[in-house]
């Protein structure tokens, strides 16, 4: 089997958890545990509060810093919001786009995500695009159907001479949180249905170099099964990445 040529990326997804000084703490604590795993990129997922302290403590490290969300438009009356000028301007290298959480709970829509999707590719924000089936489309035999109609709608419109840094994150939302982890085999299954709607979407060339990761209860101890999957490229970890210990096991443990 060839080599895979997309370099692994692991994501940790704090969520609403840390304050500033706990997530610069987390960072001191990890840095010389993750130093000797080059194999992988690393990046942190920050609440805005939290994203001045984690990209100056990261600034001369290996480690890039995303928002877990953003508004598509520059500037305008949207109280709460966050823009792409604002991240760019803390130093913020990354977004995460259309996480399941934000679908759920504040009415993310696959047409919104696709508005983000354009914007940062526009501010050179790096977006990891997040789709996923939930547990009863799962059980109605449509994950292909979700996974495939929301990659298109995120995807639609967009210029493949501009989505080079494209990432996907696979997360079932019956995994998430749940303690049920996606076995390697359905996993690298889903990851194929999104890597054949990118072909379609927007290239195939962009289909084998877009880097797809999965997301749902990773752990320290599946890590290395997960990424030794032919079509996965990394994880985006929840719970698991808010401890510096667990958290730098899962980046070793990818290098499978």
């Amino acid at each position: 089997m060839p080599t895979n040529p997309r370099k692994k990326l692991i994501a940790a997804n704090w969520k609403m958890y840390k304050t500033p000084d706990e997530a610069v703490a987390f960072i001191k604590a990890f840095l010389p545990l993750a130093a000797p795993h080059s194999h992988a990129e690393v990046v942190l997922c920050a609440s805005p509060t939290l994203l001045p302290a984690v990209v100056d403590v990261a600034r001369h490290h290996p480690i890039r810093v995303a928002a877990q969300d953003m508004h598509w438009l520059d500037q305008g009356a949207y109280t709460g919001e966050t823009s792409p000028l604002m991240l760019m301007a803390l130093g913020v290298t990354h977004v995460l786009i259309g996480h399941s959480e934000r679908r759920q709970y504040f009415n993310e829509t696959d047409e919104s995500v696709n508005l983000k999707l354009k914007s940062a590719l526009a501010h050179g924000l790096i977006p990891i695009v997040c789709v996923g089936e939930l547990l009863a489309e799962r059980e109605a035999n449509q994950t292909a159907e979700v996974l495939e109609r929301q990659t298109s709608i995120a995807l639609s419109g967009i210029d493949p001479a501009a989505a080079a840094p494209l990432v996907i994150a696979y997360e079932p939302v019956w995994a998430i949180g749940t303690g049920r982890t996606a076995t390697p085999e359905i996993a690298n299954e889903a990851h194929n249905i999104i890597r054949a709607q990118i072909a379609k979407s927007l290239s195939p060339a962009l289909a084998a170099s877009t880097r797809i990761l999965y997301g749902g209860s990773v752990k320290p101890d599946n890590t290395a099964t997960l990424c030794a999957c032919r079509d996965i490229d990394g994880a985006l970890v929840g719970g698991a990445s808010l401890d510096p210990v667990s958290f730098a096991k899962i980046v070793a443990n990818s290098a499978a």
